[in-house]
């Protein structure tokens, strides 16, 4: 009787790249790319302890390095590309998988009318511009001929349209079209384009700046009575980094227990 072969892991071996990954869902991101076989870029903007503990965790046990860290400003083109450039050279290899996580929010929840031109900036800065310049290094540097991926993070709130998010909302929205967008143009090279649009999540981010009524509002508002975790998002972005998530292209997943 022949015995069975072991299953190659459904990532092994790709090199991937998780802005903002030093926490929250970009963490968890990265850990659940990493255990589908994965190489990780952990990408981080000041906080180096966070981002060497999620690399000492997927290098833990390995013989090899599974893990870098790179810093980078994501609104940067020159640290952009320098991030696609400590992949290649760590791993000897190019990209398989961007995933775009870095951002930012307006934890003053202002309306549109009390909103600074200074914070509008800013969140369009990560948000909107970082969001287009990782996705334009992407789509000249992700590997072709199949298995190419990049995922951007939105926000269910794109759909909900809530007020007191204007400028987030937006610079969010524009990430949704520019995905649709650009899985058109990269026709032709198996390279998907999607996002991936989270609900309320329970982390740092979501519970800046909110009282404890906003965030029980927030759970009252979901069908499954419950903020969603890290690890329901990790699990979306896994799928569409994989093969089995190559027919998934152009969209935008609205990953939030039924909040929009």
């Amino acid at each position: 009787m022949a015995t069975p072969q072991a299953q190659t892991a459904p990532l092994q071996d790709r090199v991937a790249i998780v802005t903002g990954s030093s926490r929250g869902i970009g963490r968890e991101i990265a850990i659940h790319l990493a255990s589908l076989g994965a190489r990780l870029v952990i990408n981080y903007t000041s906080n180096s302890d966070q981002a060497n503990s999620v690399a000492a965790q997927i290098n833990a046990g390995s013989a090899t390095s599974r893990a870098i860290t790179v810093k980078a400003d994501v609104s940067d083109p020159d640290q952009v590309k320098s991030l696609f450039d400590s992949a290649e050279q760590a791993f000897d290899s190019p990209v398989h998988i961007l995933v775009n996580s870095a951002g930012v929010i307006d934890s003053t929840y202002s309306t549109i009318a009390d909103t600074t031109v200074e914070t509008f900036d800013r969140i369009m800065s990560v948000n909107a511009r970082g969001a287009f310049l990782c996705a334009k290094e992407g789509a000249n540097r992700v590997k072709r001929g199949g298995g190419g991926r990049i995922i951007l993070l939105t926000t269910s709130l794109a759909a909900a349209l809530k007020p007191k998010y204007g400028a987030y909302t937006a610079s969010k929205a524009a990430v949704e079209a520019m995905a649709k967008i650009l899985a058109k143009e990269l026709k032709g090279t198996g390279i998907t384009a999607n996002c991936v649009a989270p609900g309320p999540v329970a982390t740092e981010m979501f519970y800046e700046g909110k009282t404890e009524e906003m965030v029980q509002k927030a759970i009252d508002e979901n069908p499954l009575c419950r903020l969603g975790e890290t690890k329901d998002i990790a699990a979306v972005v896994g799928f569409l980094a994989s093969d089995a998530g190559e027919w998934v292209n152009g969209q935008v997943v609205r990953v939030n227990g039924g909040y929009v």
